[in-house]
């Protein structure tokens, strides 16, 4: 058995989050120390907040929501590819040339933007790398049936909807969020279990990563 790492950003409220997603709290509304007979904390943030899972119904309209998606497609073999830190934007080209196996069905792209949660970043960051449409293309012609990226969106900033489109209207899994600072690349097994929020376009999600 490999070591298990987890590759979930940490949940707080000085966190980067997607700008307009309502503002991430964590307060603690019962508390002992007050005479209460336990302490219990309130959340309040976007469904989208840290490492998190799309859902098809995110970017389409009669897509499947979160609590569907199939759990076997969720946890398995998946490999990680890591992407030259030079590379601003993934294209299609840079997809089929990264070295990915055929058969691999999921695939998680590690890319500069891990730099950004290894030295601690709370500000957004607008110039993430991602997907460009036609690298979602190519991850859909592949069969790849998940797809995961290092910073919060798997699509450039400003121009999310055809790189989210191409993917979630083909059933393509997409996590985004993913803390790969400390992951080389390779083949490991996947665990990401999204909360069952019943009818959501997403959910956050905790994500472990196993070594084969």
């Amino acid at each position: 058995m490999g070591k298990i790492q987890d590759v979930s950003l940490g949940i707080h409220p000085g966190m980067p989050t997607w700008p307009g997603d309502p503002k991430l709290s964590i307060d603690l509304v019962s508390r002992m120390e007050d005479g209460e007979n336990a302490n219990v904390s309130r959340l309040v943030m976007s469904v989208h907040t840290g490492t998190h899972v799309d859902a098809p119904f995110h970017f389409v309209s009669n897509g499947v929501a979160v609590d569907a998606l199939a759990l076997d497609t969720l946890i398995g073999t998946c490999q990680v590819v890591e992407i030259d830190p030079a590379v601003g934007l993934i294209t299609a080209e840079e997809v089929l040339s990264s070295g990915i196996n055929n058969g691999v069905k999921r695939v998680l792209f590690k890319t500069r933007n891990s730099n950004i949660w290894a030295r601690g970043e709370n500000r957004f960051q607008e110039n993430f790398v991602a997907l460009s449409p036609d690298a979602a293309e190519a991850v859909v012609d592949m069969g790849i049936e998940l797809v995961g990226i290092d910073y919060l969106s798997i699509a450039p900033f400003n121009e999310g909807i055809p790189t989210h489109t191409v993917l979630l209207q083909n059933d393509v899994i997409v996590i985004e969020g993913l803390n790969l600072a400390e992951i080389s690349a390779g083949m490991y097994r996947l665990v990401c279990l999204p909360l069952k929020l019943l009818g959501a376009d997403g959910a956050p999600a905790r994500v472990v990563l196993e070594r084969i």
